[in-house]
């Protein structure tokens, strides 16, 4: 029998079957995590919300069968002792049961939603385990893994799980080359089967903000995969959304095959490489990388503390650490931003400065804790590595100096903090069997049109192009929409033409670029991109957007997809824009 407990008729029970006095909600057992609920006596088996026919009120209230065939009611802490609750009791022992010594327990949400769900039971050998929550539970981590294997197998680097509630389906995509793609595979995802996937999954989190998978919270914390017997690292951040929880992981192959690529095959030009590797040699002082997310800051990264000399002693600290890195002393911190998380980082940077060492990997600078920490590395004279959103690498330092973050600008404008900064982009890369000559844009052959141009203001767009900076227009090429045998994966139609990625970039070398530091003491970063629009020496760095349009000249990227990063070239045709001084710099 199904008996409804929301509506305004309850189920009448005799006089007889009333208990002689009110429940007293200060004799509750409080529960706060889950080891104390594992370590109950008698021990937890299992819901009877469905056998008591009372799902309905799970949020709040749930009946929990124990050990000893008694039944306990776990409850949130503002219904423990509510006539609701007292009318639970009633159905219980009507229905056959005894009640539990003590009978209620008070529980946090996420735990009193767990149990709901069946996700926390016995975990001894000796108490019962239905083998259809088993089998339930074991198909539900396999359906995760699967969403995982098929990601790293087509180059993922994001898993992304949108929950929509009140519906019956939800959205599962990936980004794959930097798109946010939704597979043929894994479309029309129940709901309820997504949800639960995830409460499964978040059970073998480490560091994680919670017992149990939470929907209505933001979580975090990392766990660890194996894909075709490689280690896989999966990075795990949820954003409690209106829709219902969005689940972002970011997939990270811990020995992933770009840590041994060179910087000439990520992309970066050897005028780059040449001034990173100087950066590299000279003693104290910091590198920084910038871009947007997903911008392979941290590959590259990764990829130059690999290439350090062995006689040099490199220690890192991450939250996570992502990729295994040769010869490196890594550490994680996983900070929950707690009082006592803020202690632990204090305590681990004091032991790495005592711990002689000779180049510091420092994870990414996002907040005032790992700006300061920065600050106390890189003003100790050893060689600092590290990453940070900004728009540009001229715009590094006013990140870094943001309220956000609080750096003192009288420090990043001391001679020696500052080695090198440098800004890169990752735009993806034409596939060289079937991409298609630019000429067939204004030559009327058929060729998916870019930017509504017409075939006239094509070719007038790119004989401008060519002069402004200085490429030949019958050398560009775009990409073939439909594909070949090459890049074509199936399922992915939205890559078809691509076949990889390639890194664009620029830098300034803060010592040898006059007015740069003045201008970030004086916090006048203007006058700095007005001079740099003056300078017609070449003693410039090559921007992003000009490492780029040196790619599409040798035809390796579509022009397309550099005006989608930059905007439109137009906006770059002018050597006097501001805008142009910031990106558009073009001195070999």
């Amino acid at each position: 029998m199904r008996i409804s407990w929301g509506g305004p008729a309850k189920p009448r029970i005799p006089d007889s079957a009333l208990p002689g006095s009110r429940f007293d909600a200060s004799t509750a057992v409080p529960i706060s995590s889950l080891e104390e609920l594992l370590a109950l006596e008698p021990g937890l088996l299992r819901s009877l919300s469905a056998e008591l026919g009372v799902e309905e009120i799970t949020a709040r209230l749930c009946p929990a069968l124990l050990s000893d065939n008694s039944v306990a009611i776990l409850s949130l802490a503002e219904h423990v002792g509510s006539d609701q609750a007292d009318e639970l009791a009633r159905h219980i022992q009507r229905c056959g049961y005894s009640m539990a010594t003590p009978s209620r327990y008070v529980l946090a949400a996420p735990l009193l939603l767990a149990i709901a769900r069946d996700q926390v039971g016995p975990r001894t050998p000796g108490r019962p385990n239905p083998s259809v929550r088993q089998h339930s539970r074991t198909a539900l981590a396999q359906a995760f893994h699967d969403m995982v294997e098929w990601g790293v197998r087509h180059g993922a680097s994001d898993l992304h799980i949108n929950i929509r509630q009140g519906e019956a389906d939800s959205e599962v995509k990936y980004t794959i080359s930097g798109r946010y793609i939704a597979p043929q595979r894994f479309c029309r995802m129940p709901t309820s089967m997504l949800v639960d996937m995830l409460s499964v999954a978040w059970m073998d989190i480490r560091g994680g903000n919670g017992a149990v998978f939470d929907p209505g919270a933001e979580q975090q914390g990392s766990l660890l995969k194996e894909v075709d017997g490689r280690p896989v690292l999966l990075r795990w951040a949820s954003l409690s959304a209106d829709p219902g929880p969005s689940v972002c992981i970011r997939l990270l192959e811990r020995e992933a095959g770009s840590i041994g690529l060179t910087l000439e095959q990520l992309g970066y030009l050897p005028r780059q490489v040449q001034a990173i590797d100087q950066a590299m040699q000279t003693e104290g002082g910091a590198i920084v990388f910038a871009g947007a997310v997903g911008s392979g800051k941290s590959t590259t990264l990764a990829s130059l503390i690999a290439r350090l000399a062995e006689d040099r002693k490199v220690v890192t600290l991450e939250d996570p650490v992502e990729y295994l890195i040769p010869r490196a002393i890594q550490n994680t911190v996983v900070r929950d931003f707690s009082a006592h998380q803020y202690d632990a980082f204090g305590i681990k940077l004091r032991a790495l400065k005592r711990s002689a060492m000779n180049d510091v990997l420092l994870g990414e600078i996002r907040d005032k804790e790992t700006g300061a920490a920065f600050m106390d590395l890189a003003g100790s004279g050893v060689n600092v590595y590290t990453t940070t959103h900004a728009l540009s690498a001229a715009l590094i330092t006013d990140r870094l100096a943001s309220d956000f973050i609080g750096m003192s600008r009288d420090f990043l404008a001391t001679p020696g903090v500052l080695k090198l900064l440098v800004y890169q982009v990752l735009l993806p890369k034409l596939c060289p069997a079937c991409s298609v000559p630019a000429s067939a844009l204004w030559e009327g052959k058929p060729v998916p049109a870019m930017r509504g141009r017409t075939a006239s203001q094509w070719k007038y767009w790119a004989q401008r192009t060519a002069q402004r900076f200085g490429g030949d227009p019958a050398a560009l090429r775009v990409r073939n929409r439909l594909g070949c045998p090459q890049c074509h994966t199936g399922q992915l139609a939205a890559l078809a033409g691509y076949k990889g990625r390639t890194v664009v970039a620029e830098y300034i070398e803060p010592p040898s670029s006059p007015g740069f530091l003045e201008s970030v003491r004086s916090n006048d970063s203007l006058a700095y991109w007005r001079a740099m629009a003056q300078d017609r020496s070449g003693a410039g760095m090559t921007s992003a957007f000009a490492c780029a349009m040196q790619k599409a000249w040798r035809g390796e990227v579509d022009p397309h997809d550099i005006e989608q990063r930059f905007g439109c070239f137009e906006k770059h045709d002018s050597a006097a824009g501001l805008h142009a001084a910031l990106v558009g710099r073009v001195s070999a």
